[in-house]
């Protein structure tokens, strides 16, 4: 990675933005004070909440840090099939004595006005999440001294973040919790997605700005993999989602490792656009039946998985996790960034050693 880049911090290693109240500005604070890159979710938040979640994490921390955007998403024209869905949700509705949420409260997350705060009040980094922003957006960005990156799940994608002018662009493997970061969210590319060594390789020899590397990576010597393929870091969601500082419920942290959640899968039930979390009830009975249609899926059943969350119902609360979920260590945040600096440098010495050996 451009050296612009990778001296904000001194370990490869960026938390993920975890968006609906996970990366709140301790979380960020305690990765960015341990020599990772921390960030901020700005999704799901109005550009005032972005501003004082910066404001906040810029009194825990003199360092750098990141916040993360999603990208506006273009009309949906099925409404019958939200109808339809809202129908199907009308059980959880009475069970959660709550009322289904109005599908349509909007699709482009505040962007504008949030690109405006950033503008006005500039942070180290900046990423996107959904698709690409215009050329402009970017050369306003590094006019007031911002890096920023975009998520890529194919080599194309990755082409089209090169040619819009970002510094680097995320690697998102299949492996990833929650939302993959599809640039057009195409129902018959469900099930398409590419694994992390494999789309690192690919997108490294399609561009020739740096990779951030994301997707189901819970330890240094995984880091070290992915470093190994032509990353230049690696950026970690599940792995910080059980610590202390993290802002997801108990419930949620617990979930992690509990057997009862043995495996992920991708699934549209929450959101209407495909996200990894553990399997749970409401995944299972809804999940084949959920349309393509994000956010208005998301707003439809927000008042569901709060009223889940509030009773501290696992089975009915969007347990976004990545694969390695059952690897999930509760550190506080700055010891899990040492630990993780750590394995890496103990896998680099024993890469080295058997490369000695030959």
């Amino acid at each position: 990675m451009s050296s612009a880049l990778t001296d904000l911090f001194p370990y490869p290693i960026v938390q993920a933005p975890m968006a609906g109240g996970v990366s709140v500005p301790q979380l960020a604070a305690a990765v960015s004070e341990a020599g990772g890159l921390g960030f901020l979710a700005a999704g799901y938040k109005t550009a005032d909440g972005m501003y004082q979640e910066i404001k906040q994490l810029r009194g825990l921390t003199s360092r750098p840090f990141g916040v993360n955007v999603f990208m506006p998403q273009s009309e949906y024209a099925e409404s019958g099939a939200v109808e339809v869905y809202a129908h199907q949700l009308a059980g959880e509705a009475a069970w959660y004595e709550t009322e289904l949420g109005d599908p349509d409260s909007g699709r482009d997350d505040g962007y504008d006005a949030k690109l405006a705060v950033l503008l006005d009040n500039p942070v180290p980094v900046v990423s996107f999440h959904f698709g690409v922003p215009s050329r402009e957006v970017f050369d306003n960005l590094r006019r007031v001294g911002t890096r920023t990156l975009v998520t890529a799940t194919t080599a194309e994608e990755a082409r089209a973040v090169e040619r819009a002018g970002a510094d680097a662009v995320i690697a998102q493997g299949v492996e990833a919790g929650g939302h993959q970061g599809t640039h057009r969210d195409l129902p018959e590319n469900d099930g398409a997605g590419i694994g992390l060594l494999s789309l690192v390789a690919q997108i490294r020899e399609a561009v020739s700005i740096p990779v951030v590397a994301a997707g189901g990576i819970m330890r240094g010597s995984q880091i070290a993999a992915v470093l190994a393929a032509g990353a230049s870091a690696a950026q970690l969601g599940t792995a910080f989602l059980a610590t202390p500082e993290s802002g997801a419920q108990d419930v949620h942290k617990q979930a992690l490792t509990n057997p009862l959640f043995a495996r992920t899968e991708l699934t549209r039930a929450f959101s209407g656009r495909p996200a990894r979390g553990l399997v749970n009830r409401f995944l299972r009975e809804h999940g084949p039946y959920a349309p393509a249609a994000y956010p208005e899926i998301h707003h439809l059943t927000a008042p569901l998985r709060k009223a889940a969350g509030k009773a501290g119902d696992a089975q009915g609360m969007a347990l976004w996790a990545g694969q390695g979920h059952r690897l999930a260590r509760e550190l506080p945040a700055g010891e899990l960034v040492e630990v993780l600096a750590a394995e890496l440098d103990a896998a680099r010495t024993a890469l080295s050693a058997k490369g000695g050996l030959r």
